[in-house]
């Protein structure tokens, strides 16, 4: 975050300053052994430790930085009459309820915002009843403490996410809001708003997007991230965020490779942890490369001969050390993905894995 207030972001390493959060409660509780897949998840995971985890882990960072929680941002802006008429707006185009916008506008910020978060029942039907079977107007989202997932900030710049599951649809809705709103998170204003993205096939997550450089990008082609949204915002990166070089990583449809920090994380200066079997040898993925003021994009050997290229050159630190099996077992408990707090300074960004089990309290959006 600069001086000014306003949102930056100009490397993965650089001083952590301020740091958006959101603490897992009781939204966790609709992942149950039956709708665990519906909620992106492989497991179902304790609220309770969930939390415990959460609270230490963020403890630690109020010691390096300023931790902005997503519900208490929320609650500062929710009895603005324009933020209750976007959500209003934005819920009716997919719930169609008059019910639930009355309740929307009637509720007081605290009840509001809970019900964004956890979700609201649909009001059971005889068939329903007779089935015991629940549904809802607005999903729980046990997925937000991922947040960078849904609002990514490049230089001064927001993208807002465009989420492959629509089950997480109201998080782009809570990262536009809070952008668009909350004094604290000014910007210089939207390179793509994917709360408004209607065509199939337009997917974009922050897991993809690592900014390396003020004028260097390195984005994750992955299942959440479709090569059409990379496509509108490379251009938009290059006109409105001053970005020069986008690296693309082409990773494999792989449920443990669901995005790009999944695989690899820069550390510091000199440093990334990166899966070696994704980067090194004969099961390396496809390296893209884009640079502004020329067409099309270009293939490249590999990595680290494109970071050369662009006058960054790491050195890979590899998850897992020498031996493919530890390598995979480090690497599907998200053993690459870091963050840094400051250079030289961090902590594994997943100590479990949500995705698998096991809530990784990563607080994956963050001013520098």
């Amino acid at each position: 975050m600069s001086e000014a207030g306003t949102v930056r972001v100009t490397s993965e390493i650089g001083p952590l300053r301020a740091v958006m959060c959101h603490a897992p409660g009781p939204e966790l509780l609709a992942v149950t052994p039956g709708t665990r897949e519906d909620f992106l998840y492989d497991d179902i995971i304790a609220v309770r430790q969930a939390r415990l985890e959460h609270d230490v882990f963020t403890a630690v960072l109020a010691r390096f930085a300023r931790v902005l929680e997503v519900r208490d941002l929320l609650e500062e802006i929710a009895d603005q009459p324009e933020v209750r008429a976007f959500f209003i707006e934005k819920v009716m185009d997919v719930a169609r309820s008059e019910p639930l916008a009355d309740q929307l506008l009637q509720l007081p910020a605290p009840d509001f915002v809970r019900m964004l978060v956890e979700g609201r029942e649909v009001e059971a039907g005889p068939l329903q009843r007779t089935l015991n079977f629940e549904s809802y107007e607005l999903p729980p989202l046990p997925n937000l403490f991922f947040t960078r997932d849904a609002g990514m900030v490049v230089g001064e710049h927001v993208i807002i996410g465009s989420m492959k599951y629509n089950v997480r649809w109201t998080e782009e809705l809570l990262m536009k809001a809070l952008f668009t709103y909350h004094p604290a998170l000014r910007s210089r204003g939207l390179i793509y708003d994917g709360s408004e993205e209607r065509r199939a096939g337009y997917t974009l997550e922050g897991g993809d997007v690592h900014v390396l450089r003020p004028d260097l990008v390195l984005l994750g082609m992955s299942e959440r991230s479709s090569p059409s949204a990379f496509d509108t915002i490379a251009g938009a990166l290059v006109a409105q965020a001053g970005v020069r070089d986008v690296l693309i990583v082409v990773l494999p449809t792989d449920r443990a490779m669901i995005h790009l920090d999944m695989i690899f994380t820069m550390v510091d200066r000199e440093h990334c942890v990166v899966y070696p079997p994704s980067f090194v040898g004969p099961t390396r993925v496809p390296i893209l490369h884009y640079q502004a003021g020329k067409a099309g994009v270009r293939e490249l050997p590999d990595l680290f001969a494109g970071l050369r290229e662009v006058q960054l050159p790491l050195e890979p630190v590899f998850c897992g050390g020498a031996r493919r099996a530890f390598q995979e077992r480090e690497q599907w408990a998200s053993g690459c993905n870091f963050v840094a707090l400051r250079p030289a300074t961090r902590r594994p960004a997943a100590s479990w894995s949500a995705r698998r089990a096991t809530p990784s309290w990563t607080p994956r959006h963050s001013w520098r």
